[in-house]
């Protein structure tokens, strides 16, 4: 029974992991965190941390994370099996009408509108997942402005900018 919930709890992410990467953190903190119980949410957050330092899809690692935790390799199986048959299954389907319809004003209309809702999603998101607090020391202040700076205006990959972090955290103490 703990398959199948892995499966279609990780099934109703990948149907509405819109807008890709970060989108679909607060899905699986609702299934992970406050449905199943699966994970608490200081290990959800430790998780989403651990996941930015490994190379991949951020929700392939949460599923192999949650699935494995809970069933072992098994339930790592399931849960990415569920993770991932929505969007081969959509992509392959709205290949045929997007191509077809790309350009259509309506089409346009709502691609824009859940653009935005994802946007809204992923700030909410960034406001979870580090204690405000941390923001009322000035070094902390520094290295969220001088990230910015670099991942938007000097284009610096963000493993880059993520391993050097860790890496200032190690001396910062």
């Amino acid at each position: 029974m703990v398959l199948v919930r892995l499966f279609f709890a990780f099934l109703k992410v990948g149907f509405f992991a819109i807008g890709g990467a970060y989108s679909f953190l607060p899905l699986i903190e609702k299934e992970a965190v406050e449905k199943y119980h699966w994970l608490s949410k200081e290990e959800f957050l430790d998780v989403l941390a651990m996941v930015q330092v490994f190379p991949g899809a951020i929700s392939i690692k949460y599923a192999t994370y949650t699935g494995y935790k809970i069933a072992g390799v098994i339930g790592a199986i399931a849960a990415n099996i569920g993770n991932m048959l929505a969007p081969v299954l959509l992509i392959a389907f709205g290949s045929f009408f997007y191509a077809k319809y790309k350009n259509t004003p309506t089409i346009k209309s709502a691609f824009s509108v859940v653009q935005l809702a994802v946007f809204a999603m992923i700030i909410a998101l960034a406001f979870q997942t580090i204690n405000l607090n941390q923001l009322s020391h000035f070094r902390n202040i520094i290295v969220v402005v001088l990230s910015f700076i670099l991942f938007v205006y000097v284009k610096v990959h963000p493993a880059l900018i993520i391993i050097c972090a860790g890496i200032l955290g190690v001396f910062l103490k």
